[in-house]
């Protein structure tokens, strides 16, 4: 089985080096003369590079892609100028009219600090809001917690905007992309700084009056639901959400997880068991008392990183206290949803829970979710 090797420049036969880089969540591809000191831009149709970048001669190999144009290897000939496609990932059928094109933004967080984030806005070229009629809008947080989120082709993120939803892909405080400062202020404090970060990108968005305060979400998958649980636990600014295989109770994960991960967690929450008492305390699990709003829980059930155990304590959580939830498991998957009907399935579920909390009509019909303790 094959390797890929993150690499993010490449040195061409006659001494320029193209590389890879990112500002103010914008990236870039671009050649640097080493003699000159010279940064120069591509004049390239890509927003976002994968970080394989491969040179022979004078000819580029990278992956390329944007928001409405899915990834792309390339070839790139200095010598001729030419560029070629030498395969697409997927090709789509749907309008690019249809598509929400992203705009990086960076918004005030506690500390005195800024955060970034990429804002989605909601995008139908059928459909028009009532005058005066604000979105609800979907913040996502991303897995991790240490990656990010980049403008790239995402259906699921399209769901969402053709379907009159705002949504902002936030990349908290510790996310790759923005430097080492940037990157080691979760160290210490992941349960915090990535919570915050998430619930101030929505109260600049409410603030600029981009989005409906009343209707504001937040979903996450694995490490991206364990800060949706905390935000929906500790902050009131949510009406409702939904964790993907989130982490409720971080206990366990200082000496159980996977070898890529084992002690990852020390430097993001504390060394254990000398910080046991802040594993505890960044644990919602010892705070559901304080839960109170709707959610949708899914799971696969043979997911061997975040066990189905942890989903499950959420939703007896839920059910004691008496709260609207649902929850979706599905037979045969893993950590991340892997077959097509259940992404399907989820998303749709998803958008149906929603429908029901926040009372809304939807534009076409899809199959109701059970939910639990709705009046």
């Amino acid at each position: 089985m094959g390797v890929r090797v993150t690499s993010t420049y490449a040195i061409l036969s006659y001494g320029r080096i193209a590389c890879l880089y990112g500002q103010s969540g914008v990236h870039h591809l671009a050649l640097l003369d080493p003699n000159a000191g010279e940064l120069l831009d591509l004049d390239l149709p890509y927003t976002c590079y994968d970080p394989y970048v491969r040179a022979w001669g004078m000819q580029l190999v990278f992956v390329g892609g944007g928001p409405a144009l899915p990834n792309q290897v390339v070839v790139l000939d200095f010598t001729t100028r030419e560029v070629e496609v030498l395969r697409e990932s997927e090709r789509t059928s749907i309008d690019p009219a249809f598509f929400s094109v992203p705009e990086p933004i960076e918004f005030p967080t506690d500390g005195g600090r800024e955060a970034h984030a990429y804002y989605y806005p909601p995008t139908n070229p059928d459909l028009s809001a009532s005058q005066g009629d604000l979105p609800p809008l979907v913040v996502h947080v991303h897995g991790g917690p240490t990656s990010e989120s980049t403008p790239r082709f995402e259906l699921e993120t399209q769901f969402w905007t053709s379907r009159g939803f705002a949504l902002v892909h936030v990349n908290s405080g510790g996310s790759t992309g923005y430097g080492r400062e940037y990157r080691e202020r979760l160290y210490g404090q992941w349960g915090v700084v990535d919570v915050h970060d998430s619930v101030n990108a929505a109260r600049y968005l409410v603030d600029g009056g981009d989005a409906d305060p009343k209707r504001l979400i937040i979903r996450g998958g694995s490490a991206g639901g364990y800060t949706t649980v905390c935000a929906l636990t500790w902050h009131d600014e949510f009406a409702t959400g939904a964790s993907y295989f989130g982490l409720v109770d971080l206990e366990p994960f200082a000496t159980f997880t996977h070898k890529f991960e084992l002690k990852y967690m020390h430097d993001l929450v504390g060394p254990w068991p000398e910080a046991a008492d802040l594993w505890r305390a960044r644990s919602p699990i010892h705070s559901f008392d304080a839960l109170s709003c709707p959610v949708i829980v899914f799971q696969g059930l043979e997911d061997e990183v975040v066990p189905p155990q942890q989903a499950e304590i959420m939703v007896r959580a839920l059910e004691a206290k008496g709260l609207p939830y649902a929850y979706v498991a599905f037979e045969g998957e893993q950590h991340g949803f892997r077959k097509a009907e259940n992404i399907r399935r989820s998303l749709e579920a998803e958008l149906y829970f929603y429908s029901r909390i926040l009372r809304f009509e939807l534009l076409e019909p899809v199959d109701p979710v059970a939910i639990e303790n709705l009046e």
